[in-house]
């Protein structure tokens, strides 16, 4: 339904001048009436957009195309924060028995694991997150 639509601008030419010809005694009874008619548009007009965005879904499913997915604060940022926490003590046992090649060895792979991470998309959980959707038990 666009901001400007005509039926209901027609409608509510209308109601407004039923409603004065009718007077204030017919007011409540003119605007049920009014309603009723936005609301049987606009839920014509939210079935059509689920149908045409669940089409579209099939469609992408249809084709194999993996559908978009939001990511969330977890998947994003999760390997991230466990990396920084896990930085201290590797660092620390890397300095300990192999002293500053331990330390440059460490930090190579914890820089290495994020970025292969962030090479492949991110998507950490996401597999497991297919799985359940699929119904498949691990």
């Amino acid at each position: 339904m666009e901001a400007r639509d005509p039926e209901i601008q027609k409608e509510l030419a209308a109601t407004l001048q039923a409603r004065g010809e009718l007077g204030a005694e017919y007011e409540s009874v003119l605007i049920e009436s009014f309603l009723e008619k936005v609301e049987q548009r606009l839920d014509t007009t939210l079935d059509r957009r689920v149908r045409r965005q669940l089409a579209e879904q099939q469609m992408t499913n249809a084709r194999g195309a993996r559908p978009a997915q939001p990511e969330t604060f977890g998947e994003r940022y999760a390997l991230g924060i466990v990396s920084l926490i896990l930085a201290v003590p590797l660092s620390a046992i890397g300095v300990v028995n192999a002293g500053i090649e331990g330390l440059v060895v460490a930090w190579l792979g914890i820089v290495g694991v994020n970025a292969f991470q962030a090479a492949r998309g991110g998507g950490l959980f996401r597999g497991r997150e297919e799985r359940a959707r699929s119904g498949w038990k691990d």
